[in-house]
C-alpha cells in the first residue's frame, strides 16, 4: 500500500465498459510527513474520498481485489482515507481537516 494524496479528477466519457460508473482521480504518494514524492497515479476511487485528502492505494493485482473491481482493467485503486499517521516517537498528521492534540 501507498500514501497518496487526491490532487485532481479524471472525466472519461468513453471508457471500458467495467469502468462505468467508477470516480477516476488523480493522485500523487507522499511520504509519512505528507510531502509530494513519485509520480501521479489515476487511480478508481472505491471509498468516496475528496480532493486534498490523503488516502491508501493498493496497485496491481491487489487494486483488482478492492471491492466492486474483480475483473477491471484497474492498476490502482483508492482503498481509505486516512485520518493520522504515527511514526516512531513523533506525531505527523497529514489528513485534511486533523488538528494536533497538545497534552
Amino acid at each position: 500500500m501507498l500514501l497518496a494524496k487526491v490532487v485532481g479528477t479524471v472525466v472519461a466519457t468513453r471508457k471500458d465498459e467495467r469502468l462505468v460508473s467508477n470516480k477516476l482521480m488523480v493522485v500523487r504518494p507522499v511520504d509519512p510527513a505528507g510531502k509530494f514524492e513519485g509520480a501521479y497515479l489515476v487511480a478508481v476511487d472505491t471509498v468516496d474520498a475528496g480532493f486534498g485528502e490523503t488516502v491508501l492505494i493498493v496497485s496491481g493485482s491487489s487494486a483488482r481485489m478492492a471491492s466492486g473491481l474483480k475483473d477491471c482493467p484497474v492498476d490502482a485503486a483508492i482503498v481509505g482515507v486516512v485520518d493520522q499517521v504515527e511514526v516512531g516517537e513523533s506525531r505527523d498528521l497529514v489528513g485534511a481537516d486533523v488538528t494536533p492534540v497538545r497534552k
